[in-house]
């Protein structure tokens, strides 16, 4: 594919492309060669391959921006990266290494493709080291590293862990929580459906918005895109099975030391409306107390009528995202691993270890969960890791800024993340270099 030349012998990172028969794989093939081929690719080879809602529309806007991603070429594959539905691809080429990184929905189908210089994360060796890494003018970070003992959470290292930040779909740990109550107390099974309406459709990430009114999914299914493809359309609808009321109740017993902030309980369609669509019906959302803000709801909620080319500006100053600590994230991480071990079904720990966000060692890692979230001026990354021995620790990593350009688009922070994990900060203890640590997590 990318050696032409009679003889040569493919890289590792080709060979590796190459042999990948996932869906994944076919797809990051298709995709370096829009970028590689004699000539660019038309229309009719680009249809078929995208979601209808593709941020850049097929056609002439997509044309351009692939003709432009082809001028920095020619490009050789340096390294790819498969990880469940998300994948990368570093090519060389003009001087200059790039990432290719692509999103699949569950069908196949691409929902995300963007080209861009390549991010490089150095390794860190201490947590000052990571502090530095994430210390940039405008943006409001906060780190939390913890090992998850048998008499509870030790702390290893925390910058603004006891802050409340926005944290964007991290909020759905919390509803996967309430769900499982629900579910053990038998009013609810894996196996129930819920029903799409237009009422409950929300926008992307995920596929599910794009069901036909009137489609039924199970519950498994549902929390399953949820969590893994991170879906707004699946949350919603588990918040409707629910009721607010009952996912506000859970929110404490789930891990969040102050459910106020989480009162009223959004769901991502209200966020999106609210957020994004009329702009007084905004300013007085910021106005109201909770009891107001509980009215203003009913305004929100027929058919979504936001589109995601309305998102623009930050709104998660006005209480418009959903607001925790790192501490609270960290409880809810170690609770479903709880819960887990307490399923006989084996549900739920395949819905929380379907996708791990980053490549990790399995020879060092047993059991990962991750769950990311953001929107605009918002980032979080969260992991329990959990060795082969027993021994698990948590990593909580969060931004926020008044603008998302101050952030980015996530690769940065995830990649911090990546070499916590990948270096031995956390198997060093509290007191570990560069720590502020030592003490229990509250």
């Amino acid at each position: 594919m990318m050696n032409d030349a009679a003889g040569s012998v493919p890289s590792a990172a080709e060979a590796a492309l190459a042999a990948d028969d996932s869906p994944m794989g076919a797809a990051a093939r298709w995709a370096v060669e829009l970028l590689t081929a004699p000539g660019l690719a038309t229309e009719d080879a680009l249809a078929g391959r995208f979601v209808p809602s593709f941020p850049f529309g097929l056609g002439g806007g997509f044309t351009q921006r692939l003709r432009e991603w082809r001028e920095k070429g020619p490009f050789t594959v340096e390294a790819y990266e498969p990880v469940a539905h998300k994948g990368w691809v570093t090519l060389g080429g003009g001087g200059t290494r790039h990432l290719l990184s692509l999103t699949l929905d569950s069908s196949g189908l691409l929902r995300l493709l963007t080209f861009q210089p390549e991010t490089v994360v150095p390794e860190v060796g201490s947590w000052d080291e990571v502090e530095d890494l994430l210390r940039t003018a405008g943006v409001e970070h906060s780190v939390l590293a913890a090992r998850l003992d048998p008499a509870g959470p030790v702390v290893l290292h925390e910058s603004a862990a006891d802050l409340p930040m926005p944290t964007g779909s991290v909020y759905k740990l919390f509803l996967l929580r309430a769900l499982l109550v629900a579910i053990d107390e038998g009013r609810v099974s894996w196996d129930d459906e819920v029903t799409l309406t237009p009422e409950l459709r929300s926008l992307p990430t995920g596929d599910m918005q794009e069901l036909a009114d009137g489609t039924r999914v199970s519950v498994r299914e549902t929390t399953h895109k949820m969590i893994v493809l991170s879906d707004n359309t699946a949350a919603d609808l588990v918040t409707d099975l629910l009721g607010r009321d009952e996912v506000e109740r859970a929110l404490g017993p789930a891990g969040h030391h102050d459910p106020s902030l989480m009162r009223p309980f959004l769901t991502s369609h209200e966020v999106f409306e609210l957020g994004w669509g009329d702009p007084e019906r905004r300013a007085e959302w910021a106005r109201r107390d909770e009891a107001g803000r509980r009215a203003l709801l009913a305004e929100v909620a027929g058919p979504i009528e936001v589109g995601i080319g309305d998102l623009g500006e930050t709104v998660h100053q006005l209480g418009l995202d959903w607001h925790m600590d790192a501490h609270d994230v960290l409880r809810a991480l170690d609770g479903l691993r709880q819960d887990s071990e307490r399923d006989s079904t084996g549900v739920v720990e395949e819905i929380l270890t379907a996708y791990p966000g980053i490549p990790v060692d399995r020879d060092r890692w047993s059991r990962v969960y991750f769950k990311a979230g953001s929107s605009p001026g918002v980032m979080t990354f969260c992991w329990l890791v959990q060795d082969r021995a027993g021994d698990a620790w948590a990593v909580v990593l969060r931004q926020a800024a008044a603008e998302q350009k101050l952030i980015g688009d996530g690769v940065f922070l995830r990649g911090v993340g990546r070499r916590i994990i990948e270096s031995g900060l956390l198997a060093a203890g509290p007191g570990g270099p560069g720590s502020s640590a030592g003490s229990p997590a509250r």
